[in-house]
């Protein structure tokens, strides 16, 4: 967003899959010529009257009617005999604007083109700048502002801060700034209208907030309730303590140099009404798990614990007890859980629908027996670098009748017997078996007898060839096979 578009507006940016990145400006992509393209000649046909009309030759079945014997021609419908005398005038005619700026069409269109195309389109003219500004095209929708787009530099030299009035059009329900400091989230609070009140969540990546700035934020921005902080190393946990707001239902915290017990401490405390956690943290022991109330235990239905390497079974104890209503839980890369905090996982928590064990390298066969006795509700299975499931795990999983989603990425003792028992799970429809160096063609193409499979990744597996995948498109017509 460095430069101004249509109006003084931004450009429009382009956005990947998760968010909104700067799209350099580029010149009106349609003219008259495209609009009328492959018709030229008609601007210079002469107009010609057309050629007089033919009758049917009479016959004794159907004598032609008075008026056409008199006049030559049968009246149309609703004429009266007596001639053109005494018809209505017409009107003038009803003129439609061109189609390349109805919008009722065009409100229509714009929804087969993706966002990426929509930063482009908004740039052809007025009218359909109009039209794709509208919110219902950008819902879902976050843009990425990094710091150096937020400002204009003028011609004296000095900085003026851009104009998001193109933003506020869009009604964007979310920003995510990157490498941004207080002044610049000072400058964004003040320069965009809906900050007070519209924009719903937040997300700081690498940027040097201090707990000052993160106070001013939380303070000033009252429609917050998601709040993301990413590779923000200025902040400590103080912070959390004096900005943290009751109304946040869902945080996200990674990659925080000081974030370690003390900051979940404040987050169990001051958020009651948390649903979402999401911490990556080398620093957080066992100890943390324990501050968890009540209060959470109601709301919470979604904990993520990422490289968390100091959380053993005893924090999966206190998560179990503190948060029984858990529906999604990670314990990627906590490489001190063992089987053991895998079975109270499963006895305690019934309603798991997802659950990540990867990166857990002392997971075993044992632990996936847990899993699939007591998980009923269990929709997706995480186990990518589990390097300690064989087949007979594989045995345990094939009973789960709920399961659709099931990664076994690089889980290097998985053989062509194990996937036979994956045959039988008729309710699986994504499964990723990425850089399983043990499975053969033969044992691949099997998987064919998987009719409802709707994706299936194989990236890095020797055993898929290109014979193989040419197999898959005869047999699986439906699914995505990702090479």
């Amino acid at each position: 967003m460095s430069s101004p578009g249509v109006d003084g507006d931004p450009k429009p940016p382009c956005l990947p899959r998760n968010g909104l990145v700067k799209l350099p400006g580029q010149p009106n992509g349609l003219g008259a010529a495209s609009i009328t393209k492959g018709t030229p000649a008609a601007k210079n046909r002469p107009c010609q009257p057309p050629p007089p009309p033919t009758l049917p030759p009479p016959s004794l079945a159907s004598p032609l009617p008075r008026a056409a014997l008199v006049g030559g021609l049968c009246p149309p419908p609703g004429l009266p005999l007596g001639g053109p005398a005494s018809a209505p005038v017409p009107g003038p005619p009803v003129e439609r604007p061109p189609l390349a700026t109805d919008e009722k069409i065009l409100n229509g269109l714009f929804w087969y083109f993706s966002a990426c195309e929509k930063c482009v389109l908004a740039q052809v003219c007025k009218a359909w700048r109009r039209v794709l500004y509208q919110p219902k095209f950008w819902a879902g929708l976050t843009p990425v502002l990094h710091a150096k787009e937020l400002y204009n530099v003028l011609p004296s030299g000095e900085k003026e801060f851009v104009n998001l009035q193109g933003f506020a059009a869009r009604g964007f329900e979310g920003f995510c700034l990157v490498g941004v400091s207080d002044l610049d989230i000072c400058e964004f609070i003040d320069n965009y209208a809906l900050s007070k009140k519209g924009v719903k969540a937040m997300s700081l990546k690498r940027s040097t907030i201090t707990d000052a700035g993160l106070e001013v934020m939380l303070e000033q921005m009252q429609g917050v309730v998601r709040l993301e902080l990413s590779g923000c190393n200025d902040f400590t946990e103080a912070g959390l303590w004096s900005s943290l707001s009751a109304r946040i239902t869902s945080l996200s915290v990674s990659d925080c140099i000081n974030v370690a017990d003390d900051a979940i401490a404040a987050i169990s405390q001051l958020l009651p009404n948390l649903a979402e956690l999401s911490l990556q943290a080398y620093h957080v022991t066992d100890t943390a798990l324990a501050y968890f109330t009540a209060r959470q235990g109601h709301s919470t239905h979604t904990l993520r614990l990422l490289s968390c390497w100091e959380i053993t079974n005893h924090g999966v104890v206190n998560v179990v007890h503190s948060l029984p209503n858990l529906t999604a839980l990670s314990l990627s890369g906590c490489s001190k859980v063992t089987d053991d905090g895998v079975e109270l996982v499963a006895e305690n928590l019934r309603k798991l629908r997802s659950l990540d064990l990867s990166w857990c390298p002392r997971i075993t066969d044992m632990a996936l027996e847990y899993v699939a006795c007591d998980l009923h509700r269990l929709e997706e299975l995480v186990l990518d670098r589990c390097v300690r499931i064989t087949d007979t795990g594989l045995s345990y999983l094939s009973t789960m009748s709920s399961l659709r989603s099931l990664y076994l990425r690089w889980c290097c003792q998985v053989q062509d017997f194990g996937l036979k028992h994956l045959l039988a799970m008729r309710s699986l429809r994504l499964l990723s078996l990425a850089g399983c160096p043990l499975l053969t063609t033969t044992g691949l193409s099997g998987l064919v007898q998987l009719q409802e499979l709707e994706e299936l990744e194989l990236t890095n597996c020797p055993g898929a060839t290109p014979e193989l995948f040419k197999y898959f498109s005869q047999h699986l017509p439906r699914c995505l096979v990702i090479e």
